[in-house]
């Protein structure tokens, strides 16, 4: 577990490769006893570029990643990543980009089961209008973290 300026991350590697990073009341958070010993060894590199990210340095993390989903979900989850920093997507901007344009709810929900919160950004996907809808590390959060991406003084202090 790593502080952050939004609270507290779990990180999960599997075989030394993040797989998880989630945040405290997360919706679809695995429980506590499957995260396995903790053990910081893997998470070196995380921690740096996370610091990096949240002192507004770094836009685009460079970390291997071993994300645990159905074939759909990863799609979902790759094309997240090709959102850039300070950016937003709606979930049928998304659908469309994944050449299903009729998919934005099957997009929202692989969206919502995000395991690598932040570092393959969901809270980048927006509604249609551009409202926030869900987030699984809650609406303020996700608020939050746009905010901030976009330049807002003090939008990283929790």
């Amino acid at each position: 577990m790593i502080d952050s300026p939004y609270g507290p991350l779990t990180l999960v590697a599997d075989e030394g490769v993040l797989c998880g990073l989630y945040m405290t009341e997360q919706r679809h958070r695995p429980p506590e006893e499957t995260f396995g010993t903790p053990d910081d060894t893997p998470f070196e590199e995380v921690r740096e570029q996370l610091a990096a990210y949240f002192a507004g340095e770094l836009k685009e993390f460079t970390l291997d990643l071993r994300v645990h989903g159905t074939p759909f979900q990863r799609r979902v989850w790759d094309e997240l990543r090709r959102i850039p920093y300070g950016e937003t997507r709606s979930y049928g901007e998304l659908a469309a980009s994944l050449g299903s344009p009729g998919a934005s709810r099957a997009v929202g929900l692989a969206n919502g089961r995000n395991p690598i919160g932040i570092v393959v950004p969901c809270h980048r996907v927006v509604g249609a209008n551009g409202s926030m809808t869900g987030y699984g590390g809650g609406i303020e959060r996700k608020r939050r973290l746009l905010a901030f991406e976009r330049g807002a003084d003090g939008a990283g202090l929790f």
